[in-house]
């Protein structure tokens, strides 16, 4: 994938060229991997560590009949804020009743993959583009309103402003059918820029 994106884009090529190969950071795919998705946006990286920790602590099982039933209880002792707490359990009702088919997601486009978990209340753009990326590793994935993607997008393509979610999603056609992949360089580009771990950061 790189080595094709490095071939169609001058850019990437130079990212892949000074960056390397960047980390494949990958997480279960499924309930569990939507769930990790959900709990780690908004909030920082250790926070959301603590918090998943908790989480795994007080549910013990990470299913969607164990969020579906879970008490408010317990979800305050998993350290979840009260959106994130709709959200949890509208993700657990869908899977539940079928509006949500997670098996099915890696075989549909980005697109059709993407408007299908954004049809459950409370998973937005972001969550469903990190998912794609990260939990089933779609080549195509391109989480556009990460912050962290646009601040390096900004440096590496000389931009004059941080571009928001709509100019990220025309700036990266240019990337097709390897948006993944570019996510991936861009991420460590920032990282290498800030100096941190290569990582999806949270919606603008």
């Amino acid at each position: 994938m790189l080595a094709a994106l490095s071939a169609q884009c001058p850019v990437m090529a130079r990212l892949h060229a000074e960056r390397g190969l960047p980390p494949l950071r990958r997480r279960p795919a499924g309930f569990e991997g939507l769930v990790h998705v959900v709990v780690f946006q908004q909030i920082s990286t250790l926070a959301a560590q603590a918090i998943w920790r908790r989480t795994q602590e007080v549910m013990r099982a990470i299913t969607p009949e164990r969020f579906a039933t879970a008490s408010d209880e317990d979800y305050r002792a998993s350290g979840q804020s009260r959106p994130k707490v709709r959200t949890l359990r509208a993700v657990a009702a869908a899977v539940l009743d079928g509006t949500l088919d997670l098996e099915s997601l890696p075989q549909r486009s980005a697109e059709d993959a993407h408007a299908a978990l954004v049809r459950v209340k409370g998973i937005g753009p972001w969550t469903a583009d990190v998912y794609l990326l990260t939990c089933l590793g779609h080549g195509d994935a391109w989480p556009a309103g990460d912050i962290a993607l646009q601040a390096a997008a900004q440096d590496a393509l000389a931009l004059p402003a941080r571009p928001d979610a709509k100019a990220m999603t025309a700036i990266a056609e240019r990337w097709r059918p390897h948006r993944a992949g570019a996510a991936r360089l861009l991420w460590a580009h920032y990282a290498a820029l800030r100096g941190r771990a290569a990582e999806p950061a949270t919606t603008a």
